[in-house]
This record gives C-alpha cells, structure tokens and sequence, in this order.
C-alpha cells in the first residue's frame, strides 16, 4: 500500500463498461514523509474521498479487487483508505505499550 494526496477529478465520457458509475480521482503518490514520489495518476474511489484527501491506495491485482461488484476490470490503482491520523516514528523506535484489553504475549 501506499500514500496518496488526491489532486483532481478525470472525467471520462467513454469507458469499459463495467466500470460504469465509478469515480476516478487524480491522485499524487507520496512517500511515508508525505513527499510526491512520481506524477500525477489516475485511480479508482472507492472510498468517496475528496480533493486534498490523504488516502491509502492499492496497485495491480489489489486494485481490481477493492470494486464492490466487478473483480474483472481494469484497474491498475485504486483508493481503499481516507487516512484521519498518521503518526511516523523514526527508523528502529518502536511503542511496546499495552493498551487496555490487549492481551500480554509471553
């Protein structure tokens, strides 16, 4: 998986058939510091998520499988996830702290 800001809207007046009723946003790949990683590219909402959003997306085969109703399409990424929180931590720090109700592994 990986990060995405979305930037736009594409609007197609002709696509595959199945793919009917889908919203396509333009998105810009992002690093896990929130820095563009490549251009701009076209993927699938599934999410209904809006201009400015940060989004988790998936690629290939992935992709095809986030659609509610069609597995078959094709469709190279799509949006699975509007991200409300992130929080990174540098390289090699890790949080061991048991929250209430988890269970203690030995």
């Amino acid at each position: 998986m990986i990060f995405g800001r979305v930037r736009g809207t594409a609007v197609c007046s002709i696509k595959y058939p199945d793919m009917v009723g889908m919203k396509l946003l333009v998105v810009e790949p992002l690093d896990r510091h929130l820095e563009p990683t490549g251009p701009l590219q076209i993927a699938v909402d599934v999410v209904q998520a809006g201009p400015g959003d940060l989004c988790v997306m998936v690629r290939s085969r992935e992709a095809a499988l986030a659609m509610e109703i069609n597995k078959f399409v094709p469709v190279d990424l799509a949006l699975v996830g509007i991200v409300d929180e992130l929080t990174v931590r540098p390289d090699g720090d890790f949080d061991f702290t048991l929250k209430e109700g988890y269970v203690k592994y030995t």
